[in-house]
C-alpha cells in the first residue's frame, strides 16, 4: 500500500493583529494556503513577505498567542462539497448550522480556483424563470448570467432572490443562498420561508452572519461558488444569491486595514475590483463538451439614497450583465416590486426569453415609461385632461397593476403569458383596477380547472399558436365574464 507524504512547514507566530497573523519561519508560501495552530484553529495566508507571512484567521477555538507554533502544509484551502449539502444549512468551513448530523462529501474543492476559461462556454440561451413578472417580461435572465441588484436599506432586495429560488420548485435547478454579514434575525426568515415553501428539497443555505469572524464572511461567496461548481460540472444548472456584497467589501476593507495594506477610495484597497471579479467571472453556461452546467448569480449590493456612483456599485456594474436597480421611491409609493425601469437593464437581452412572452413584452416598457411620465406631467396640469391623456393613464395604471407583485408569491410562465395576452389584447382595458387585480389572482385556478390542456401546451410549445390563441381567448373572456357576475360594475 503506498503511502502519501504530506510536506509540512512550521513557523512561529510573531504578531496578532485581530484577525489577522504574522507567522515568520515559512521557507515556501503560497496565497489561499492552510495554516494550523492548533486546537482545531485554521487560517489562510492572505499575503506574505520575503521573511512573514500573512494569516487570515478562519476558526478559532482557542487564542492565538505571540510564539506559538504554527503548522504549514504545501496546500491550498480546500471546501467540502457534494450532493449531501442540498436541504442544509452550513458556514463558511462546511460545517452544519441545522443541528441535523455531520455531512459527508463527496469531493474537496479549491476555493480560488481558475474561472472556466472562453472555449469551455457557449452563449446563453436558456431561460431562468424567476417568476417575478417584471424580470421575466422586460429584463430576461439567462441562465449562466450574472445579474446586479441594486438599492437602498429595504426596498425588497432579498425578495428578488428569494422569489427566485422559489420559482425553482421542480424545475431541476439548485439554488444556493449565501449571506454575507447579515443579522442572524434576518437569516432566520429565510429559513422559515425555505421550511414553509419546501425549498430544502433543492437549496443551500451558506450563513456567515454579522457575528462571524471576519475571515468566514470573507470566504463564505467563496465557498458558495465552490459548492455550486460541483454541480455545475456535472451538467446541472444552479442559481446563487449572494445577500450582500456592500457587506463582503466592509469585511475586506477591514482585513486590508489590518494588514497594512494603504487605503484608496472610500478607504478600500486597490484590489478590491479583483476581490468581486474573479468570483463573477465563475459563473457561466458551459460547452456541450463539458456537460453544459450553467451557474447564474444575483449579487446583491447596499447603496445610500440611490447613489449608483459609489465605488463598490459602480465596480459591480461594470463587471455583471446588467442591473436592477430598485427605487425606494417607488417602493414608497407602493409600487411592489420597487423595479426602476429607466435604470434597469439585463444585456443578455431577450434571446433566452419564451418567443411568448418576447412577443407579449416588446413594447411594454416604453409603454410604462412613457406613463410615468405622463403621470408626471398630470400632477403638474391644472386644466383638464383630454380624453386621449385619460386613456392612456388609464391603461398605464392597468399596466402598473399587472406589474405589481407580492413577495413570496412567484408566477409561473404560463400564467405571465396569459396576463399579458389579456393586456395586449385590451381585454383588461374596460375592468376596474380592483378587477384586474381579481383576473390576475383566479387567472391560475380557473386555468387548471376550465383549460388545463392550455398550460401544458404553453409549457411544451412555448410560443402563442392558432390553437394556443383561441384557447387564451376562451379562458379570459370566460374568467371576465365571471368576475363581471360575481361583482357588477364598470371600470373606474
Amino acid at each position: 500500500m503506498a503511502i502519501k507524504l504530506q510536506y509540512t512547514e512550521v513557523g512561529v507566530v510573531k504578531a496578532v493583529r485581530g484577525c489577522i497573523v504574522i507567522v515568520t519561519g515559512f521557507r515556501n508560501c503560497i496565497n489561499g494556503q492552510l495554516i494550523k495552530f492548533g486546537y482545531g484553529t485554521i487560517g489562510t495566508v492572505v499575503g506574505f513577505t520575503e521573511t512573514e507571512a500573512q494569516v487570515l484567521i478562519i476558526k478559532e477555538n482557542e487564542k492565538i498567542r505571540t510564539g506559538q507554533e504554527a503548522i504549514a502544509s504545501i496546500e491550498p484551502f480546500y471546501t467540502p462539497v457534494g450532493k449531501n449539502f442540498v436541504g442544509r444549512i452550513v458556514n463558511t468551513l462546511g460545517e452544519p448550522l441545522d443541528g441535523l448530523g455531520p455531512i459527508h462529501p463527496d469531493e474537496m474543492f479549491p476555493i480560488f480556483p481558475d474561472s472556466p476559461p472562453i472555449l469551455d462556454r457557449q452563449p446563453l440561451n436558456k431561460t431562468l424563470e424567476t417568476g417575478v413578472k417584471v424580470l421575466d417580461a422586460m429584463i430576461p435572465i439567462g441562465r449562466g448570467q450574472r445579474e446586479l441588484i441594486l438599492g437602498d436599506k429595504m426596498t425588497g432586495k432579498t425578495t428578488f432572490v428569494t422569489d427566485t429560488i422559489l420559482n425553482q420548485k421542480g424545475s431541476g435547478v439548485v439554488c444556493i443562498y449565501c449571506a454575507i454579514g447579515k443579522a442572524r434575525s434576518a437569516i432566520a426568515k429565510v429559513v422559515q420561508l425555505f421550511k414553509e415553501r419546501n425549498c430544502f428539497d433543492y437549496s443551500i443555505i451558506v450563513s456567515a452572519s454579522a457575528s462571524s469572524p471576519p475571515g468566514q464572511q470573507y470566504l463564505a461567496p467563496y465557498v458558495a461558488c465552490s459548492l455550486g461548481e460541483y454541480f455545475m460540472k456535472r451538467g446541472q444548472d444552479v442559481f446563487i444569491g449572494f445577500d450582500d456584497f456592500t457587506k463582503h467589501a466592509w469585511c475586506y476593507r477591514e482585513i486590508s486595514l489590518l494588514l497594512g495594506r494603504p487605503p484608496g477610495r472610500d478607504s478600500y484597497p486597490g484590489d478590491i475590483f479583483y476581490l468581486h471579479s474573479k468570483m463573477i467571472e465563475r459563473a457561466c453556461y458551459l460547452s456541450k463538451e463539458r456537460g453544459a452546467g450553467s451557474m447564474t448569480f444575483f449579487p446583491i449590493v447596499e447603496i445610500l439614497e440611490g447613489d449608483l456612483t459609489a465605488f463598490v456599485p459602480s465596480n459591480l456594474v461594470s463587471m455583471t450583465d446588467g442591473q436592477i436597480y430598485l427605487s425606494a421611491q417607488l417602493f414608497g409609493e407602493g409600487q411592489k416590486p420597487a423595479l426602476d425601469l429607466g435604470l434597469s437593464v439585463s444585456r443578455v437581452g431577450s434571446k433566452v426569453q419564451w418567443p411568448a412572452i418576447k412577443a407579449l413584452s416588446g413594447p411594454l416598457r416604453l409603454e410604462y415609461l412613457q406613463y410615468r411620465e405622463l403621470l408626471r406631467l398630470s400632477k403638474l396640469k391644472t386644466s383638464g385632461q383630454s380624453e386621449d391623456m385619460k386613456q392612456k393613464l388609464r391603461r398605464g395604471a392597468i399596466l402598473t397593476s399587472i406589474l405589481r407583485q407580492d413577495k413570496d408569491n412567484p408566477v409561473c410562465q404560463e400564467m405571465q403569458v396569459l396576463i399579458f395576452y389579456a393586456f395586449h389584447k385590451k381585454y383588461l382595458d374596460e375592468l376596474s383596477i380592483e378587477k384586474v387585480d381579481a383576473f390576475q389572482n383566479r387567472c391560475f385556478d380557473y386555468v387548471n380547472k376550465r383549460k388545463p390542456e392550455l398550460m401544458t401546451l404553453l409549457r411544451e410549445r412555448r410560443k402563442i399558436d392558432p390553437e394556443i390563441e383561441g384557447l387564451l381567448d376562451h379562458v379570459i373572456t370566460g374568467l371576465i365574464s365571471e368576475i363581471n357576475e360575481r361583482s357588477p360594475g364598470g371600470p373606474d
